[in-house]
C-alpha cells in the first residue's frame, strides 16, 4: 500500500484502541481508517522518527521534538509539544527513534537520553553511552546501549544487566520474553538468551538469515511464532523455535526489502513499515499467493499435485514447482495452450491445444492428436474407459494391457468444452459457445449412436451453456439462470433451489470431483459451499486479492490436497486452506464518523445533536471501519421508518439540494457474503430556504401590508382622481350640452331670423311683383287709352313710339333678372333645381312657376305675363303637364313645397 501521497521511508508503525494504523514518515504522519489514508505535519515539517498510540493520543517522536496529536471535534488531528529543548542545551541534535509505554509512563528514546512523561512531567535519564534501542518486557523497560551492556530501568535510574558487557559494540534490536528467558536479537551478531545472568547464543535456523541480512525489527506474535524484519531482504516469519515458516521477500509481495516498521493489527495483520511504502501481511494463513514476477507463466488453467510436484497448466505451456523449491520450472516442447490436468491410473494426463499428452519424467509423451482436450471425463461403472471432448468432438480412451486405445467416436465434430455423464451410456455435452446435446453411446463405446439437441426443450439461453452432474442432476447454467433435465418429460425446465442458493448469475467454477462447490458471481465474488442438503459451509475470498486476475470466461478452483485448494489467476495462484479458513469470521464493525463537512467546511462530529444544514447547501460525511476487510460502505437516507440502502462507491457521502426537512442518515458495513454491521445513524435537519423562514414569514406580512396599504391609498387616490375627472368630464358634458343648446337656440333664433327675412324679402319680392302688376296694369290701361284716343294724335309717328315705351316698360327684361336674382335668394336656387329636374321647362314656364311660388293669384299673374287670365289658365295646363302632375295634384302646392 503506497498510495498514500506522502514520503517513501516509514520508521515506525503502531495501532490505536479503535483500529486506526499510524505511520511514522519522513514526511510527517499517516493515518489509515480502514479505507483511505490521511496526511498530518509537524508544525516545523521534520522527519518522524517513530510513534505510539495509546488511548485517544498518538505520540510521535521526531528531530529535537516529541509530542502527541489528539482530535478535534471536528475529527483531524492537532499536534501538543512536551519538549522544550531551548532551555536544554544538551539535548540539541537529538532524534527520538521509539516509544514505548508501562500504563500511563511514556518513554520516548534518542541515542542520547531517555525521557518518560510521567503526569503532566518531563523526567531525564542520561545512559554512560549511546543509547541504542529500548524493550519492555511484562512491566520493566531495558535499555540497550553501545559500550555497556543491557540496564533494567527502575526508579528512574539505570541498573546494570550483569554479564551483558559481551554485547559491547553490538546493535541490540529488542529483548522479549521467550521460554522464562530474554531473547536479546542483535542488528549482525544474531540472537542471544539471557537467563541468571548467563548469556548464551541462541542456536537456531534463522540466525544465519538475520547475520547475512541484518535484523533491523522484531516481533513477537501471539501465537509464539517470531517476525523477523531485515535491511537487506524483508521479513521472515519462523516459528519458537526459530525455524522459518514463510519468507516475504521483494520478490512476492513487498515494495522493498528494507524493513523499517513492525506492528500486528486488527484480524491478525502484519503491518510492514518499508524504506519505501507500507504492506500488510495476512498472519491467518487462509490465503497464499504464489506470483510469477518474470511473466512467463501467463494465465492459470489448472493445477494438481502429482508425484511431489505442483503442475501448473497455462495459456504458455506446462510448468511445475518442486516441494521444497519456490522457483518456477517450465517442461520443454509444452509451449501452447494447456486446458486441463488429471491424474488417471496414476498417470498424469495433460489436455493441450496440439493434443493430450501424459507426463512422464517432467517429458511430455502424447497419446492423442486430437487437438484441444478440454475436459476428460470416467465412464460410469467402466475403471479403464474415458470420453474427453476435444475441438473436434468426443474422443474415447480405453486403457488396454497397459497402453491406452484412442478412438474419435465420430458423428459429433463440434468443439465440446463441457461433459458430464447422465448414467454409463449417455452424457451430455455443451458446445463450446453454444448449444447443448444429449448423447448416447453403443456398449461397446464405439461410436455415437445418438445426439439430440435441446435448444428447443425449454433451454432458455442457447449460448454460453455450462453442464454439471449435481447430485445425480444434470444442471446447466445458461446466460439466464440455473436450469436441469426433467427425464419424465424429456425437457429442460427451471432449477429453483439453484437459482435460490446460488443466484441466477453465479458459475460453479470447481472441480466435478471436489468436496466443496466453489461459485463466482457476476461482482467477483468467489464462495466455497456446500451442497444443497449439507450442512451450510461459507468461505468469502477477499477480491481485493485477485482483483482483475481472474482469467475471465475460465475461471477455476483446483483441489490440490483434501483441504488445500488453488484460485488460478493471471501470473500465479492462491492457495486457500479450507480448514483455516472456516475457523475465521468476517468481522464488521459499526462505521465511524470521521469528518462532516457543511459548505466546505469543518464542523463539529456530534453523536446526539442533528446537524443544521441551511437549505441548497452540500454536506459531506467521511466514514471508516477500522477492520474493514474486503467489505464496503452502504447508506440510505429517509425522512420516514423506510429505508432504501445505497452502495458508496468510497468513504465520502456528499449530498447537496436536499428538501427542508429532518433527516436521519444510516450506515452499515456489508461483507461480500451480504452480512450486515450495526447501523450508525446521525440526524440531519435541512433548514427551510429563506422564503420559507419564520421571520421571512413575519417580514412579508408586514411587507405585504404596507403594499397593501400603499396600493389601498392608491386605489383611493385613483377613484378621488377618477371621481374628479368624472365630475369634470360631466361638467364639461352640461357646458357642451349647455353650449350645444345655446347654438340650437342661435341657430334656432337664426333660422327664426332667416325665415322672418325671408318672409320678409318674398313680402317685398310680392310688393314688388305686385307693384309691377299694378304698373303694368296703369300702362295697359293708359296703352288701351291712347289706342281709344289713337285719332286724337296728330303725330302718328309720335304715338308709334309712345306705344313702344308702353309696351317695353311692361316686358322689360331687365325688370325680371333683378326679379328672378332676388326670387333665387329668397328660395335657394329655386330655378336651378327646377331646370335641372325639368329641362324642357320654358323661360314662360319658370315665370309663372315663381309667381305661383310667390302665392300670386291668377288674376294677379295675367298682367305680369302681359297675357289674359284665360290665357295663363291654359298656360298653368300646360305646365302641369310638364311637371308630371296628376289630375288630383296641385300645382301650387307642389311649387310652394318644391326644394
Amino acid at each position: 500500500m503506497t498510495e498514500y501521497n506522502a514520503g517513501n521511508q516509514n520508521w515506525g508503525v503502531s495501532f490505536s484502541e479503535n483500529g486506526k494504523l499510524y505511520v511514522a514518515n519522513d514526511k510527517g504522519l499517516l493515518e489509515f481508517d480502514g479505507v483511505k489514508w490521511d496526511f498530518y505535519q509537524l508544525p516545523n515539517k521534520t522527519i518522524i522518527r517513530s510513534v505510539l498510540a495509546k488511548d485517544s493520543l498518538i505520540y510521535t517522536g521526531s528531530y529535537e521534538e516529541f509530542g502527541y496529536w489528539k482530535k478535534t471535534k471536528k475529527g483531524v488531528l492537532a499536534y501538543t509539544s512536551l519538549s522544550d529543548f531551548e532551555k536544554d542545551k544538551e539535548s540539541v541534535d537529538e532524534e527520538f527513534w521509539q516509544i514505548l509505554n508501562i500504563d500511563n509512563d511514556i518513554y520516548f528514546r534518542s541515542f542520547a537520553n531517555l525521557y518518560i512523561y510521567r503526569e503532566g512531567k518531563i523526567i531525564k535519564i542520561k545512559p554512560e553511552s549511546t543509547l541504542i534501542s529500548c524493550s519492555k518486557v511484562d512491566d520493566t523497560i531495558y535499555a540497550s546501549t553501545l559500550d555497556n551492556g543491557i540496564f533494567r530501568v527502575q526508579n528512574e535510574s539505570l541498573i546494570q544487566l550483569k554479564n551483558t558487557e559481551k554485547l559491547e559494540d553490538t546493535k541490540v534490536i529488542s529483548i522479549v520474553k521467550l521460554n522464562k528467558k530474554l531473547l536479546i536479537t542483535t542488528a549482525l551478531k544474531g540472537c542471544f538468551l539471557y537467563s541468571n545472568e548467563t548469556l548464551e547464543t541462541w542456536e537456531s535456523p534463522i540466525n544465519k538469515i538475520i547475520k547475512e541480512h541484518q535484523l533491523n525489527k522484531y516481533l513477537l506474535l501471539e501465537n509464539g511464532n517470531m517476525v523477523f524484519g531485515t535491511i537487506k531482504n524483508g521479513v521472515y516469519i519462523t516459528n519458537n523455535f526459530g525455524e522459518i515458516l514463510f519468507h516475504i521477500g521483494k520478490e512476492n509481495g513487498l515494495q522493498n526489502s528494507t524493513v523499517l516498521g513492525l506492528c500486528v493489527g486488527a484480524n491478525n495483520n502484519l503491518w510492514v513499515g518499508l524504506d519505501n511504502g507500507v504492506t500488510v501481511i495476512d498472519l491467518n494463513y487462509n490465503y497464499l499467493l504464489y506470483n510469477d514476477n518474470s511473466g512467463e507463466l501467463g494465465a492459470v488453467y489448472d493445477i494438481i499435485n502429482y508425484d511431489n510436484k505442483t503442475y501448473i497448466g497455462s495459456n504458455t505451456g506446462l510448468f511445475y514447482l518442486d516441494q521444497n523449491d519456490t522457483k518456477l520450472k517450465f517442461i520443454n516442447d509444452s509451449q501452447g495452450q494447456v486446458w486441463d490436468l488429471v491424474k488417471i491410473n496414476n498417470q498424469l494426463f495433460c489436455g493441450h491445444n496440439n493434443g493430450t499428452y501424459i507426463i512422464e519424467n517432467n517429458r511430455l509423451n502424447k497419446i492423442s492428436n486430437f487437438t484441444g482436450g478440454w475436459v476428460i471425463r470416467k465412464v460410469p461403472e467402466q475403471d479403464n474407459l474415458f470420453v474427453q471432448g476435444t475441438y473436434a468432438g468426443l474422443v474415447r480412451y480405453k486403457y488396454i494391457n497397459g497402453k491406452w486405445d484412442v478412438k474419435h467416436l465420430g458423428e459429433t465434430t463440434i468443439p465440446i468444452k463441457y461433459l458430464v455423464f447422465e448414467d454409463e451410456y449417455t452424457a451430455w455435452v455443451a458446445h463450446a459457445y453454444k448449444g447443448v446435446f444429449r448423447v448416447k453411446f453403443n456398449k461397446e463405446f464405439e461410436r455415437v449412436v445418438e445426439v439430440k439437441d435441446y435448444k428447443n426443450k425449454g433451454l432458455w439461453s442457447d449460448y454460453n451453456v455450462r453442464v454439471y452432474n449435481i447430485k445425480n442432476d444434470i444442471c446447466f447454467k445458461t446466460n439466464e439462470g440455473w436450469q436441469k433435465y426433467e427425464p419424465l418429460i424429456d425437457s429442460i425446465v427451471p432449477n429453483d433451489l439453484l437459482n435460490k442458493t446460488f443466484g441466477f448469475n453465479t458459475n460453479i467454477i470447481s472441480q466435478p470431483d471436489t468436496d466443496l462447490l466453489v461459485t463466482k458471481n457476476e461482482n467477483d465474488k468467489i464462495s466455497f459451499v456446500s451442497l444443497p442438503d449439507a450442512e451450510t459451509t461459507n468461505i468469502n475470498l477477499p477480491n481485493k486479492l485477485f482483483k482483475k486476475r481472474l482469467v475471465v470466461d475460465a475461471e477455476s478452483v483446483s483441489q490440490l490436497q483434501d483441504s488445500v485448494y488453488t484460485l488460478n489467476l493471471y501470473g500465479g495462484f492462491m492457495l486457500i486452506n479450507k480448514t483455516e479458513s472456516l475457523t475465521k469470521r468476517d468481522s464488521l464493525q459499526k462505521p465511524i464518523i470521521e469528518r462532516v463537512e457543511i459548505d466546505k467546511s469543518l464542523v463539529d462530529i456530534s453523536e446526539e445533536d442533528a446537524y443544521v444544514l441551511p437549505f441548497n447547501k452540500s454536506i459531506s460525511i467521511s466514514i471508516s471501519s477500522t477492520s474493514l476487510n474486503n467489505h464496503y460502505f452502504e447508506y440510505s437516507l429517509s425522512n420516514s421508518s423506510s429505508l432504501n440502502w445505497n452502495r458508496l462507491e468510497n468513504e465520502k457521502l456528499e449530498l447537496s439540494r436536499l428538501s427542508n426537512d429532518d433527516y436521519n442518515i444510516h450506515f452499515r458495513s456489508v461483507s461480500i457474503s451480504g452480512e450486515t454491521s450495526p447501523l450508525k445513524t446521525i440526524k440531519l435537519k435541512v433548514l427551510p430556504p429563506w422564503y420559507k423562514n419564520g421571520y421571512f414569514y413575519l417580514l412579508m406580512a408586514v411587507f405585504i401590508s404596507l403594499i397593501a396599504y400603499w396600493i389601498h391609498k392608491r386605489k383611493v387616490a385613483k377613484e378621488h382622481r377618477l371621481l374628479r375627472q368624472k365630475l369634470s368630464e360631466e361638467q364639461e358634458i352640461i357646458l357642451k350640452e349647455r353650449a350645444i343648446e345655446n347654438e340650437k337656440k342661435l341657430v334656432q333664433i337664426k333660422n327664426e331670423s332667416l325665415k322672418n327675412e325671408v318672409k320678409l324679402k318674398s313680402k317685398q319680392l310680392a310688393n314688388t311683383a305686385m307693384a309691377l302688376v299694378k304698373k303694368n296694369e296703369s300702362m295697359l290701361e293708359i296703352k288701351n287709352e291712347l289706342a281709344r284716343n289713337e285719332a286724337s294724335f296728330k303725330n302718328t309717328l309720335g304715338y308709334k313710339k309712345l306705344l313702344k315705351k308702353i309696351d317695353n316698360s311692361i316686358g322689360h327684361e331687365d325688370e325680371w333678372q333683378i326679379f328672378e336674382y332676388n326670387f333665387n335668394q329668397v328660395h335657394e336656387e329655386f330655378f336651378n333645381q327646377l331646370k335641372s329636374k325639368f329641362p324642357k321647362l320654358t323661360h314662360k314656364d319658370l315665370k309663372i312657376c315663381a309667381y305661383i311660388k310667390m302665392n300670386l293669384l291668377t288674376k294677379e299673374i295675367a298682367p305680369l305675363m302681359n297675357v289674359s287670365i284665360r290665357g295663363l289658365e291654359t298656360h298653368r295646363y300646360r305646365l302641369k303637364r310638364k311637371l308630371n302632375l296628376g289630375n288630383d295634384k296641385s300645382l301650387g302646392d307642389y311649387l310652394r313645397n318644391f326644394k
